[in-house]
């Protein structure tokens, strides 16, 4: 079991008896998160399903290609987010992504900025990867300053990247590399 601790949260692997606390998650903020991710169908927010995507995310770790975290509170040891660390590439690249979301009521807190910066040490200490990347909507005013504050650079513009909610919609691309963070 992978298990990082910072101040404020602390991560760790999500495994199959957390499906059920998962899914209450992404229910909770299905409307909330839907602004800048694509909507999922009804049987996205069923334990059945999150069950098999926490399965498969642990595979994927066996094979060092993904690493998926909750986000606990350091007090409260509820789970208010999660974090993940995937599409891991090995050399030539020694790259990959990372993609998270913070519930809705804990939002402004600081928790999603010290779990970025938690996973992109683990990335570049224990993963030994290269560079990290992650997509961004211009729209999103608040990841934006979160990858800034963690010491992403942006990169560039994606034109019509992701079909969101019916449109494709632009996405920045930011990085860090190794030397850098």
């Amino acid at each position: 079991m992978i298990l990082l601790e910072g101040q404020s949260c602390y991560l760790r692997i999500l495994t199959e008896d957390d499906a059920s606390v998962f899914t209450d998650l992404l229910s909770d903020n299905k409307e909330y998160w839907s602004v800048f991710e694509p909507r999922h169908e009804a049987r996205y927010f069923t334990v059945s399903v999150q069950k098999e995507k926490i399965r498969e995310s642990l595979y994927q770790m066996r094979d060092r290609r993904e690493y998926n975290f909750g986000i606990f509170d350091a007090y409260t040891s509820s789970l208010i987010g999660h974090v993940s660390l995937y599409s891991i590439k090995r050399l030539p690249f020694s790259s990959g992504f990372v993609g998270y979301s913070i519930d809705e009521n804990e939002t402004g807190r600081g928790i999603g900025t010290e779990a970025v910066q938690l996973v992109t040490k683990f990335a570049f200490e224990k993963v030994a990867l290269h560079r990290l990347e992650a997509f961004v909507s211009p729209r999103n005013g608040g990841s934006v300053k979160l990858l800034e504050k963690v010491g992403f650079k942006q990169e560039g513009l994606l034109k019509k990247l992701l079909y969101i909610n019916g449109v494709w919609e632009d996405h920045y691309m930011y990085a860090v590399v190794e030397d850098d963070f």
